[in-house]
């Protein structure tokens, strides 16, 4: 099992930025789909964004055009670059993996096989 550790959360006015990053255990990093997951208090926990094996990406519509994934195979880490962030942001995010996927990039957290502990995201008005 791929072990994941997220870091780089933390407490950020509206409108500001922060990256997150992922570092994952598994020598076969390269070729895994990665993606973050967010959950705020009293809500399901939603997808973030996702990307695959060679750096195709896909964001829900919540983070489209703010937020860009990212990952260094050589270094088996994946970032989540979050600028213009708004209070509805605040969650915890968590790095997740989706091992029987390739190109495709699924949205549902079902289909993810590990998860990492979560960093705390908390944007003020």
């Amino acid at each position: 099992q791929v072990q994941l550790v997220e870091s780089g959360g933390g407490l950020v006015q509206a409108g500001g930025s922060l990256r997150l990053a992922c570092a994952a255990s598994e020598r076969a990093f390269s070729e895994l789909v990665m993606g973050w997951f967010r959950q705020a208090p009293g809500n399901d926990r939603e997808f973030v964004a996702a990307i695959n094996w060679s750096g195709g990406s896909l964001y829900s519509d919540s983070v489209k055009g703010r937020f860009t994934i990212s990952r260094d195979n050589a270094k088996n880490t994946v970032s989540l670059q979050m600028n213009s962030l708004k209070p509805e942001d605040t969650a915890v995010y968590y790095c997740a993996v989706d091992r029987a996927a390739t190109h495709i990039l699924r949205v549902a957290a079902r289909f993810y096989d590990n998860w990492g502990q979560g960093t705390q995201v908390t944007v003020s008005s």
